[in-house]
């Protein structure tokens, strides 16, 4: 059994709820990164911020990347999905793909151990597993081919 430590990344970095995002930004940028899990005080994941979070739900809603926080901004801890790292990497496939989650964070009784990104499916799992979870999760947020968005009808 390949379990979701086996794929996982284990240097994943993690936000405090207080951190901003200005702090979220900068840390993107030094880890080159586009999300980072948001973890409580004592190592949970309770939220993931993403580098469009900062742009599409702070900066362009007019909030101040100085002063909001990972805390506001985190994808609802009722949202975040996690697994275990003994569980089964088919399972956490699975949670992936129904919930079109591209990165799952893994967790050891409750705390943050690593985080499942495509980037690391794309690197352990064979390649029809990685082209089918690209076209579960990342395919139908792909602009519409050439070809698909033309009139049948237009010369």
């Amino acid at each position: 059994m390949t379990t979701a430590q086996m794929i996982m990344h284990s240097e994943v970095a993690c936000l405090s709820v207080r951190d901003t995002m200005q702090t979220a930004a900068q840390r993107m940028h030094q880890l080159d990164v586009g999300a980072l899990p948001i973890c409580d005080g004592e190592g949970h994941p309770v939220g993931i911020v993403t580098d469009r979070d900062i742009v599409v739900k702070c900066i362009a809603l007019g909030h101040t990347p100085h002063t909001t926080t990972a805390g506001e901004l985190a994808q609802g801890a009722e949202g975040l999905h996690t697994v275990d790292a003994g569980d089964d990497i088919g399972d956490a496939l699975a949670l992936m793909r129904r919930y079109q989650i591209r990165r799952l964070p893994v967790t050891d009784h409750g705390r943050l151990v690593g985080i499942i990104t495509e980037a690391d499916l794309a690197r352990e799992m064979p390649d029809k597993t990685v082209g089918e979870f690209v076209e579960a999760v990342c395919a139908q947020h792909l602009p519409a081919a050439a070809s698909e968005t033309t009139d049948p009808g237009t010369p």
